[in-house]
């Protein structure tokens, strides 16, 4: 009898989601580009944490030199790194080679240069610690090689992590608001979409209270809806957010000009609450629009 019960459910909710397709296919586009965003904050998110997490294990420094530079003082700059604990130059980036990476970063907007009178970029040593002992003062090394003649400037990872913290704490800021707000758009449009099938069978609701139908009969295919919206929108999102990816992860991605960045995609416990998500709020929703609906 069960079994029967809830093949009726299900057949009318099919039923009811094909009678009012149109009012459906408008609500499930929308809940669909709402969780296209959220997931795409989310991807963001998870790439940032990656990245830091990877420049957190590994320390490198690039020392930028003056134009003008001489070949002793070169010399010098070169034998005071060698002689650093773990130190390796792995790197030498002549002002041409600088220039050009930073061309082959830009892509189609190299054109940009093009109007350059002279190279405005430094060479520089990319240096490598494989090893860092915790007695080593980072700091001083890097205020030491910047005393240096011929040294413009150092930096070193550390300095961008602690920049990119504070872009993660903002990011996951805007995350979070936006989360929130995209969620409360869901419900609306859950509600709305679940009102306007409910008002267009008003006339059969009234016939099936009369033979004694409870209200709970009638409130289960409408939740069943709000459900099957939830998890239609998960997936195609989660589908269209992939795609986006699969393009992305053909695509070299640059930092600083130098690093080539890896995109990962979502792990499955975020894809997993991104379709969970849709669905709990596929089901609110439409419990708050049949609730609205058997209190008047």
């Amino acid at each position: 009898m069960t079994l029967r019960l809830w093949s009726y459910f299900f057949r009318q909710t099919l039923s009811n989601m094909i009678n009012n397709r149109t009012v459906h296919a408008i609500g499930l586009g929308t809940m669909v580009a709402s969780l296209l965003i959220l997931g795409t904050f989310l991807v963001l998110f998870v790439n940032l944490n990656a990245w830091i997490e990877g420049w957190e294990h590994s320390l490198s420094m690039s020392v930028y030199l003056e134009d003008g530079i001489t070949d002793p003082q070169s010399d010098r700059v070169i034998s005071f790194i060698n002689g650093l604990p773990a130190a390796e130059i792995e790197r030498f980036i002549s002002k041409d080679d600088a220039l050009r990476d930073l061309r082959s970063a830009l892509g189609s907007q190299a054109g940009l240069l093009e109007g350059l009178s002279e190279n405005p970029l430094p060479a520089s040593f990319e240096v490598v610690f494989d090893a860092i002992d915790g007695e080593i003062d980072i700091q001083e090394i890097k205020k030491e090689i910047e005393d240096l003649e011929g040294v413009e400037e150092v930096q070193y990872t550390e300095d961008w992590l602690e920049r990119f913290e504070g872009l993660m704490s903002m990011v996951r800021l805007v995350g979070f608001v936006v989360g929130g707000l995209f969620c409360i758009g869901i419900l609306f449009i859950v509600t709305n979409t679940i009102k306007l099938t409910i008002y267009s069978r008003r006339d059969e609701i009234e016939i099936l209270k009369l033979v004694g139908a409870t209200d709970w009969f009638v409130k289960i295919p409408f939740l069943l809806e709000g459900m099957v919206q939830g998890i239609l929108s998960g997936i195609l999102a989660l589908l269209a957010l992939f795609s986006g990816f699969i393009l992305l992860s053909t695509k070299n991605m640059y930092f600083l000009s130098l690093a080539v960045l890896d995109i990962i995609f979502l792990p499955p416990k975020y894809a997993i609450s991104i379709l969970l998500t849709s669905v709990v709020l596929g089901f609110v929703g439409s419990l708050i629009a049949v609730g609205r609906f058997f209190d008047v």
